[in-house]
């Protein structure tokens, strides 16, 4: 039977526990699994059974999780991992090497732009920044060396919207698998495998858990990929010295991205999530759909009343008719432009830090998706360390908060707005 969202975000990974009924999903902590014989034990090391070695690799909480999450993306398969940033290097992990470069939107998270620009260049990786709405621009950045292509759903902080038909058709041209970070828009908004992405990668810390208790990532896998069509991706497609030869996508077809995660990503890079994470996650999906849409209702009453607040310069939520990108909402993201967007304030910089010190209801926090309403100036804190170029570029001017709108009455998040724009207008 095939299941709607709303249930399969209940119920996707959940069974009752075998050995004692348990409804919810227990955590498992645990570090060791005891094998059945020393056959078991060497089939599972071969990767020729699949079970439970070690909780670095594997863990039931976990596996249940990984499940849900695949599941709500529409994709064959799901590696979990420590936090969003770990869920980026898993991902780029299998295709990259020393040389090679993908192309990313210049519209990412400010530690994404870091983690690009600066850090994956200790790996001999490097990343080319392009405007994703100039895909010419794409196309020519793309070259023989070129391994992925990169970027975000719904665009950290401005709450851009993605045109992920056109950039997926570029990616299908060149052979090239599509990366999707979908942490903004969650699958109850968008579920870019359906728009042609071939991997999606969350930091579960945001609307996933929604209740900014934990942080965890994961990589979810389309299936749809063929690793060995070009020569491009050996980890994939040729032998794995570690286990005598084996090929990860002649074995596994569809999982192979996903059990290379797993038996190569998580075996060495060890960026595992632990089970209480995963257990606070799968609570939290429990209520995503819900979320989701109060957020969507609360932050389009709140972009409208502050697009026409006389001290705000402008406002960048997709979900305003006054958007650029608002016709693609119903291409992209049918069930609503998400929580997140930026407000330009007519005073500058100095009236975004007086604005988030006289705030009361809103939290002043490096975190997004919460149930509460959050804000940041990120030229000062997540997007310190870039120019004010890349700021610019990334929808993080001097002159921008970023608010994450939460679940709590509408009137009072204007409330609390409205008397703290006074006072930094003043």
């Amino acid at each position: 039977m095939a299941y709607g969202f709303d249930t399969l975000q209940i119920h996707a990974g959940a069974r009752p526990d075998p050995a004692t009924g348990a409804r919810q999903v227990p955590i498992y902590q645990t570090t060791a699994y005891v094998f059945r014989d020393a056959e078991h034990a060497a089939a599972l090391f071969n990767l020729q059974e699949v079970g439970y070695i070690y909780s670095r690799l594997t863990n039931p909480t976990v596996a249940a999780l990984q499940e849900r999450v695949a599941t709500l993306e529409g994709g064959a398969g799901a590696v979990c991992c420590s936090s969003g940033h770990a869920a980026q290097i898993m991902a780029l992990f299998p295709l990259m090497g020393p040389g090679l470069n993908v192309v990313v939107s210049t519209r990412l998270y400010g530690g994404s732009i870091t983690q690009f620009s600066q850090t994956i260049k200790r790996f001999g990786w490097s990343a080319r920044f392009v405007d994703f709405d100039d895909t010419d621009a794409i196309e020519a950045a793309i070259d023989k060396d070129t391994r992925a292509v990169f970027c975000e759903s719904i665009a950290n902080p401005g709450g851009y919207i993605t045109d992920l038909d056109a950039i997926s058709a570029i990616a299908d041209k060149a052979g090239l698998p599509l990366i999707v970070d979908n942490t903004s828009a969650t699958p109850y908004l968008c579920r870019p495998i359906e728009h042609g992405a071939t991997l999606v990668v969350h930091s579960m810390t945001k609307f996933l858990t929604g209740n900014g208790t934990v942080t965890g990532g994961v990589v979810v896998d389309s299936g749809q990929f063929d690793w060995s069509a070009s020569g491009k991706f050996p980890s994939l497609s040729e032998p794995e010295p570690a286990y005598h030869g084996l090929k990860f996508h002649e074995t596994f077809g569809p999982l192979a991205f996903t059990f290379h995660g797993i038996a190569v990503g998580l075996r060495d890079l060890g960026m595992t999530l632990n089970p209480q994470a995963a257990h606070y996650t799968l609570m939290g999906i429990e209520t995503l759909s819900l979320r989701m849409q109060r957020h969507c209702e609360n932050a389009e009453r709140v972009a409208g009343w502050l697009e026409k607040h006389e001290a705000v310069e402008g406002v960048t939520y997709a979900g305003l008719p006054s958007s650029p990108w608002h016709d693609r909402v119903a291409r992209i993201c049918p069930k609503g432009a998400g929580g997140l967007f930026t407000v330009a304030l007519k005073g500058g910089y100095d009236a975004c830090v007086r604005l988030v010190d006289s705030l009361e209801l809103f939290s002043h926090v490096a975190n997004l998706g919460d149930t509460r309403s959050l804000i940041i100036h990120s030229a000062s804190t997540t997007h310190r360390q870039l120019t004010e170029e890349q700021q610019v570029a990334a929808g993080a001017a001097p002159n921008v908060v970023r608010i994450s709108i939460g679940i709590e009455d509408a009137d009072d998040i204007i409330a609390d707005l409205e008397q703290a724009l006074a006072k930094a207008a003043g």
